[in-house]
C-alpha cells in the first residue's frame, strides 16, 4: 500500500475480491432469444391443434375411421428423426472447419427431410384416392389433415432454411465461423422433430392402436 493511499485514507483493493475479477454481464444473444420465442409460440399453436384432435377423437359419425385407413409411418418417421443426428454431425463438422463434411451432413439432412415430405405426400394421395379420406368427409379427416398438415408446413420451412444455407455455403457466401446461425436453424429442426413425435403418438398410436373411431 502506497504512502499516498495511506495518507488519503482510501481503502486498498482486496486482491481476492470476487467483484474485481467478475466478468461484466452482457445481454443474451438476440438470435437465441428470438428462436426460443418462436419455438414457444409454435409450441402453443401445436398444443391447440393436438388438443382439438384429441377432443374430437372418436366423434366421427361416419367412416372412414383412423383404425381403418392409417398405417404407422415407419419410413417417414425414421427419416425425419434420423435427420436430427445428421444436423448435429453437420454442426460438429462446422466447428472443426471441415467445409466438405459440413456440406455432406447438411445435405443428408435435407435429403432425409425431403423424403419425409415425399412419404407424407404419397400417404395423403393414397388416403384421398384409395381410402376416400378427405378433409371434409368427417371430423377425423378435418382434424387429421389440419394437424399433420400444420407439421408438414413447418418441415417445408425448415427445408427452405436448410437449402439456403447449403447453397450459400457451397458458393462460399457464409463465413466458416458463423456457428450461431447454423445452431439456431438446428434448434428449429430439432423442434420440428420433437413435434412429430407428439403428432405421430397421438394420431398413429393412440387413435389407431387403441381402436378409437
Amino acid at each position: 500500500m502506497s504512502a499516498e493511499r495511506l495518507a488519503s485514507g482510501d481503502p486498498a483493493p482486496m486482491i481476492n475480491d470476487p467483484a474485481a475479477t467478475e466478468e461484466p454481464w452482457v445481454l443474451p444473444s438476440t438470435r437465441k432469444v428470438g428462436i426460443l420465442s418462436l419455438i414457444l409460440t409454435e409450441s402453443a399453436l401445436f398444443t391447440i391443434f393436438v388438443v382439438a384432435y384429441v377432443f374430437y377423437m372418436g366423434k366421427s359419425l361416419n367412416p372412414p375411421y383412423p383404425k381403418d385407413v392409417l398405417e404407422f409411418p415407419w419410413l417417414g418417421t425414421i427419416a425425419l428423426l434420423s435427420s436430427s443426428f445428421t444436423i448435429v454431425a453437420a454442426e460438429i463438422m462446422l466447428r472443426r472447419s471441415h467445409r466438405l463434411g459440413f456440406l455432406l451432413c447438411w445435405g443428408i439432412t435435407i435429403a432425409l427431410g425431403a423424403y419425409f415430405v415425399y412419404f407424407t405426400a404419397f400417404e395423403w394421395l393414397h388416403l384421398i384416392t384409395v381410402k376416400n379420406l378427405t378433409i371434409d368427409v368427417n371430423v377425423f379427416g378435418t382434424t387429421f389433415y389440419s394437424l399433420v398438415g400444420l407439421h408438414l408446413s413447418h418441415v417445408f420451412i425448415g427445408l427452405l432454411l436448410l437449402s439456403i444455407v447449403w447453397l450459400l455455403t457451397f458458393f462460399g457466401k457464409i463465413p466458416a465461423d458463423h456457428h450461431e446461425h447454423i445452431e439456431m436453424i438446428s434448434w428449429y429442426w430439432h423442434f420440428v422433430d420433437v413435434i412429430w413425435i407428439v403428432v405421430v403418438t397421438v394420431v398413429y398410436i393412440i387413435s389407431v392402436r387403441v381402436g378409437i373411431n
